[in-house]
Parts: C-alpha cells; structure tokens; sequence
C-alpha cells in the first residue's frame, strides 16, 4: 500500500521559494543600480541602500534559502522515513508563521526598524515569532523521524537535523536583548563580547543555515537525479561530524584585527584552516557520485545546476579559509573581495543547489513528469552562470584593486591614494556586477513563468519514485 504523504506543505514552500528568490534577487539589483546611480534613492528614506541592503541579504537568505530549505526537508523526510509528516497542523503553522516573519521583515527594514547586527537585523517581536516557528519546525521534522517505518536514518536527514538545532540555539542566544518599547531593544552583551557573540552567529548562519542544510539537500537531490548511489557513505558521515564539530569556532576570523583578544582571532583562523578538509569532503563525495553518469549533463540542465553547484560550493569553500588568513586578511577586509566570496557562495552553491532541486520537485509536486519547458531550464543555468561569473569576477578584481590602493604609502608615509580614488577606480567593475545581477534575475523570472506553466499543465501519468532505495542503498 502506497504512503500517503503530505505533499500540499511541500507545495506551498516551494511556490513561495520561487516567488522569495525573484523579490530577492530583484532588490539586489536595484540596490547594485544604486552604487552606480545614487539618485535612484529617490530621496525617499525607506529605498536608501542602507534600508534595502540588510533587506536583500534577509530575503535572499531566510526568505528564498529558509523557504526552500523547509520545503524540501519536509518532502525529503517523508520519502526517507517512509511515512507522512508528523503533527501535519503543526507543519502548517511552519509555513504561515514563516511567511508571516518574511512579511513583517519587508515592512520593518525599509522603515529603519532594525538591530543593526549582521544577518539579525530583525526587532524582538519578530525574532520571538521565528523562535516559535523553528521550534515547531524541529518537533515536525524530528517527529517524523522518530515514527519513522525505516531503521536507518539517511544522511540528508542528518544534516538538516543538525541545521534545524543549531539555527535554533544560534537565533535565541544571538537577540538577547531588553526591549525598551515595541520595536526597539538593547542587547544583554557590550563592546567586544558582543561582536563576538554576532560573529558566533553570524559565521555559523553561513555554516548552518546556508551550507550543513543545503548539504542535505544535496545529498538527496544530486543521487536522485543522476540516478546513482552516494558515492560513498561512509565519507557523508564523517565529513558530516568533521563539519559540525569544526564549524561553530570559525566565527572569530571575521574579527581580525579588532579589540577581541589575539588568541581568538587565530584560534578562528586555525579552525577556519581545518574546515577545507571537511569541506571538500563533501564537495568530492557528490561529484564522485556522477560516477558511470557524467554523459548524463550533456542533455540534463537540471544536473548541470546541481554539479555546477557543488563546483562552487568547492571554490568558496577553499577562498573562505584562504581568506581567514590574517596576512591575507588584511588584504581582503573591508573591501569588494569580500562580496565577491560571499556571493560565490549565495548565488553559485545555495542559488543553484536551490534551483536545480525545486526543477526536480515542481513537476512531482504536480504529477507531471518532467518540467513544462526544458528548454526554458537549460535557458535559465546558462543565463544564471554566465550572470554568477561576471558577478563574482568584477567583485574579486575589484576588491584586490581597493586592498592594493588603500595600504599604498608615499616615501613619507602619507597614503597614495585618497578613499574617493579608489571608489572612482570601482566605478566600471559595480557596472559589471550590475550586469551580472540583471541576468541572474532574468534567470529567477524564467524559473518563475516555467513553474507557473508546468503547475497548469494536465496531470501525466507519472510513476512514483521508489525515494527509499536512497536508504536502502547505503
């Protein structure tokens, strides 16, 4: 007898994680506009780059990724534990609680209303209403496994469990705070304990929330579409307590040279150093899966989008470490390099990790076989990665340029350059990023439009995949 699985909350994730991506996205680029024309700010406080930026980075982030990371973890954990999801009203208040947080946030940080910390820009209210949502996200996702008719837990599920604890212990002790009125509070930390405490967060919502998840949704997505086992099991596992164990003390690397002590400081970096091991780990394992398949991309845009994925996903991973380098910190703090790394990581590794799992989805979301246009798809990755290069190559180039220019010295130790120089000397490369972005989002609205069309498409008569031969296989 067939499971009955509760696909409607997987549904409605994923819909809402296409529509989260183009808002996303298209804020990025009107913020990128921005840099290269001030005046689109309209003198209208609330389209100011400093209002809209934290509200591109919390939409692409919570919005698009926290979106597609729930969705297909709820769709993952059924198929691998053979059995619907746990407490499936609990699962609904996932989804409306969450959107709920996602719309008070569009309306908070144009207004100003913000914390002023990196990735936890949010006032108290909300951060107590996603509190509540991950905390019933957790007994969901944990329920199902605990009722679960398989013995063996799959290792997708082991890497969003992780993702689901952490996230949750990260965010509650990230915004302690006193609030002082509705929308405005104070955090219970001061000076340097502070920062130190944000960037505990902060690098570990890069950690977690955007690379132990989407780890998971990988190792689910990437041996479904090629239709091969993982390449090896074991790897999985012990990269998998590799990454976790190393990840939570990487924080500190972005606090070099600053009022945290000295050992801190290299302490982050030593285990920033240690995390390319892991890291890599992870990145062989799914490639090596393409094993006796790699023909397979010459016609599957959907696997192009997972294995160019992991590709990035390995270049980020080893510019990261490189980065924590306090010789070569001291090089790349502050400037565009930075952006250019963090967006490698967002549009290359979470973006198309994202993209080509939901193009795997929709069609079985609606009974169909296969998306409505292929075509539309191979249209999107080569659109999307010719966007990503261009991005990221302007962003290194550029932030190499202003780390050389600001530490140039004259004979008499006067700097050679003046701040203004080198903003002007950027100048051509955020017309560049700019382009970059534009085709990034182009390829988001053809994602849009192609799931639009293939959820209005007659039903086909698609046969069910056989989503435990994951488990069974390892």
């Amino acid at each position: 007898m067939e499971t009955a699985y509760n696909d409607k909350i997987v549904r409605q994730f994923t819909i809402m994680t296409v529509f989260w991506g183009v808002v996303g996205m298209a804020v990025g680029v009107f913020i990128a506009a921005q840099l290269l024309i001030p005046a689109l700010n309209f003198d209208i406080s609330w389209l100011t780059y400093s209002r809209l930026r934290p509200l591109h980075t919390n939409g692409v982030i919570f919005a698009f990724g926290g979106t597609a990371l729930i969705g297909t973890s709820y769709y993952v954990v059924q198929r691998t534990c053979g059995v619907p999801l746990f407490a499936p009203r609990l699962a609904s208040f996932t989804f409306w609680g969450w959107m709920l947080a996602l719309v008070l946030a569009v309306i908070t940080l144009p207004l100003g209303i913000t914390q002023s910390k990196e990735y936890a820009e949010l006032e108290w209210p909300i951060d107590l209403l996603i509190a509540a949502v991950w905390i019933a996200y957790g007994i969901v996702f944990f329920g199902t496994i605990v009722k679960r008719k398989e013995k063996h837990i799959y290792v997708a599920n082991w890497f969003y469990g992780a993702f689901i604890i952490t996230i949750a212990v990260l965010h509650i002790f990230n915004n302690l705070v006193v609030p002082v009125s509705l929308w405005k509070s104070y955090p219970i930390y001061a000076g340097a304990v502070d920062a130190m405490v944000q960037w505990w967060y902060g690098h570990n919502a890069v950690g977690f929330f955007l690379t132990t998840s989407f780890l998971g949704m990988m190792y689910y997505f990437v041996p479904k579409q090629a239709q091969r086992p993982i390449y090896s099991y074991r790897l999985s596992i012990v990269h998998f307590w590799a990454l976790i164990s190393v990840y939570m003390w990487a924080g500190p690397h972005h606090l070099h040279y600053t009022a945290l002590p000295d050992w801190a400081q290299s302490l982050g970096m030593v285990f920033s150093l240690i995390l390319l091991a892991p890291s890599w780990g992870g990145m062989i394992n799914g490639m090596m899966t393409m094993s006796g398949a790699w023909h397979k991309l010459r016609t599957d845009p959907i696997l192009k989008f997972l294995i160019v994925a992991l590709s990035f996903y390995g270049m980020a991973t080893f510019e990261g470490p490189m980065m924590s380098i306090k010789t070569v910190n001291a090089l790349s703090h502050y400037t565009d390099w930075t952006i250019g790394h963090v967006h490698a990581g967002a549009l290359g590794w979470v973006g198309f990790i994202t993209i080509g799992s939901l193009y795997y989805l929709i069609p079985r979301l609606y009974g169909r076989t296969e998306m409505y246009s292929t075509r539309a798809v191979e249209l999107h990755f080569w659109i999307s990665t010719i966007g990503v290069v261009l991005y990221i190559a302007a962003m290194w180039i550029a932030g190499v340029m202003q780390g050389l220019m600001w530490r140039e010295v004259n004979p008499d130790g006067t700097l050679t350059y003046a701040f203004i120089e080198s903003i002007k000397a950027t100048y051509p490369y955020y017309a560049v990023r700019l382009l970059g972005g534009l085709l990034y989002l182009s390829g988001m609205v053809i994602m849009a439009w192609n799931t639009w069309k293939t959820a209005r498409m007659a039903p086909a008569q698609a046969t069910r995949q056989e989503d435990l031969a994951l488990a069974q296989t390892a």
